[in-house]
């Protein structure tokens, strides 16, 4: 399995960030981390990379988290992750938006973005 890195826009302050701060945000718990931190961004359900980083970052499963949203968004409490179709556009949506944050492989990380925690 690849070691996934969340990874924010270069010129954010944040330095890092714990497990617990991130899930926090892709579950919907919080609508924003230090930093200006506050829009999200997923790999579609079928990402393997999606599971891995669910299920390490947040200890849950992709139901789980399925679920999660559906109730959140329902009662309008929140909105989910803006769902984007490979990590090379998570990439490119973060290193053109202060306020972004996703993950991709650890491989992937470049310049055009900054790695703020990294799960395994």
């Amino acid at each position: 399995q690849a070691q996934v890195a969340v990874v924010v826009n270069p010129k954010s302050s944040t330095a890092s960030l714990s497990a617990e701060q991130v899930a926090s945000l892709f579950l919907g718990k919080t609508g924003s981390l230090p930093g200006g931190i506050a829009q999200p961004t997923d790999l579609p359900e079928s990402s393997p990379l999606r599971d891995q980083f669910y299920s390490k970052a947040a200890g849950k499963s992709s139901s789980q988290v399925k679920a999660i949203w559906a109730r959140l968004a329902f009662s309008g409490k929140a909105t989910p992750p803006k769902e984007l179709a490979s990590a090379a556009e998570v990439k490119k949506f973060i290193a053109a938006n202060a306020d972004a944050i996703g993950y991709i492989e650890k491989s992937a990380v470049d310049d055009s973005v900054k790695a703020v925690l990294v799960v395994d």
